[in-house]
This record gives C-alpha cells, sequence and structure tokens, in this order.
C-alpha cells in the first residue's frame, strides 16, 4: 500500500530515483486527509531521503544534503506515528540508513 513494498525493493537495488517515484502517489493521496496527515509526513521523508542519495550519486553534494535533512525532519514520525505500514516505515528508514553510510 502507497507503494512501500516497491519503495524497498527499489532502494535494496540502489534505484533511488525509482523509490522518489513510487512513494510519490502515496504521498499525494494521504496528505489529502488531515487524520493522515503525519503518515503522508513520514512519505514524504522517505522520498526525501531516497532523492538525497539519488543527487549524491550524481555528485551534487549540497544538494544531497539539503535534502537528507529533511528525511531527518520527519524521522520522528515513524517512530510515534502508529499505522498498517509502522513495521515497513521503520524497515525503510534502516535502509535508509544504511545507504546513507555507504553512499553519503
Amino acid at each position: 500500500m502507497y507503494g512501500i513494498d516497491k519503495f524497498l525493493e527499489a532502494v535494496k537495488n540502489d534505484k533511488f530515483i525509482e523509490g522518489h517515484e513510487v512513494l510519490e502517489e502515496g504521498w499525494k493521496e494521504l496528505k489529502r486527509y488531515p487524520d493522515r496527515l503525519d503518515e503522508s509526513k513520514i512519505l514524504k521523508g522517505l522520498i526525501n531521503g531516497s532523492t538525497a542519495i539519488a543527487l549524491k550519486l550524481k555528485g551534487k553534494d549540497k544538494g544531497a544534503k539539503t535534502v537528507w535533512a529533511t528525511f531527518e525532519k520527519y524521522r520522528p514520525l515513524i517512530w510515534s506515528v502508529v499505522c498498517k505500514n509502522s513495521l515497513k516505515y521503520k524497515e525503510a528508514q534502516k535502509l535508509l540508513d544504511e545507504k546513507y553510510k555507504l553512499y553519503m
């Protein structure tokens, strides 16, 4: 749901732009609902985490740091928001952190 499974697969395979794309529709859908706003921010954060790594790999260090900061901004929501995909969001955060250490 909301592309999280495809996101996990894309990031595992270093397809960071694809990771961004598969969550974008879910993010846009969720942000329309006030009671799901925090979950939409989780998706926004994950999108930004994936985008930051893609920017780094393209040699855009400054942009990568700026976009990663947005991921960091929304990181706490992954642990405080309880929803159907909570475990997958935590898995996505762990995976992005691993890729961050590898590439950033």
